[in-house]
């Protein structure tokens, strides 16, 4: 699981960053609301925790700046404002919990876990772009309604692209998401898996779905 954690407390931010790293998540730290949102905007996180004061960008609005951004992440708020009427105003935001301060590393743990296994159902939906579908379940991909048959890497990439249409996909983030790093060996293998695909998904059709971002990564048009 990547969980994106946005805390501008160091000592809070690296007892949660370590607690949750000992529970086996992977997870970016972001000080303000700006890094936080830049970090949404080039990398795919599972969950995204969120302080309610933050330099910048407060975590309120940020929370809006996200979902306005169409970005469906499930989101945990944390503040050590506890009224009920500021638990109104965050879930209203946006956010899909509420921890307050002060709290019990284990409840933040299985509160994490629950906002990623409601969020695991909603992934089970099909994906699309224009033309293009991706079923999970069957994982059958369509172009035009005609099945196109992938190979695991070029299905697996197709979805990364997908789950993050209309946004930048860096080189990085598939090396992580798609090949784990480990099982990088070849410089090239990234373009031969996205040449391959291109062949699949767009040989044929006037509107191409894949872009090159040079110098950055790759992108599935939304429509």
């Amino acid at each position: 699981m990547k969980v994106l954690l946005i805390e501008d407390d160091k000592k809070i931010s690296s007892f949660i960053t370590k607690g949750l790293k000992e529970e086996l998540m992977n997870v970016d730290c972001a000080f303000d609301g700006e890094e936080g949102f830049y970090l949404l905007q080039i990398n795919r996180y599972d969950v995204i925790i969120v302080d309610w004061m933050l330099p910048k960008i407060s975590g309120l609005e940020l929370i809006k700046k996200i979902r306005t951004a169409n970005i469906v992440t499930p989101i945990l708020m944390l503040t050590a404002r506890g009224d009920v009427d500021d638990r109104v105003e965050g879930l209203q935001s946006g956010a899909d919990d509420y921890l307050p301060k002060p709290f019990s590393f284990s409840e933040l743990v299985a509160r994490i876990q629950a906002l990623h296994r409601r969020n695991s159902y909603n992934e089970n939906l099909t994906l699309h772009t224009a033309d293009l579908t991706l079923d999970p379940i069957k994982r059958e991909v369509k172009r035009d309604g005609k099945v196109i048959d992938l190979s695991t890497k070029e299905y697996e990439l197709l979805e990364l692209l997908l789950r993050n249409k209309g946004y930048i996909v860096t080189n990085t983030v598939i090396l992580e998401q798609i090949w784990n790093m480990q099982e990088f060996f070849e410089s090239n293998v990234i373009n031969v898996t996205i040449y391959h695909l291109r062949n699949k998904i767009d040989r044929g059709f006037e509107k191409k779905l894949i872009q090159t971002i040079r110098g950055s990564g790759y992108r599935i048009v939304n429509e």
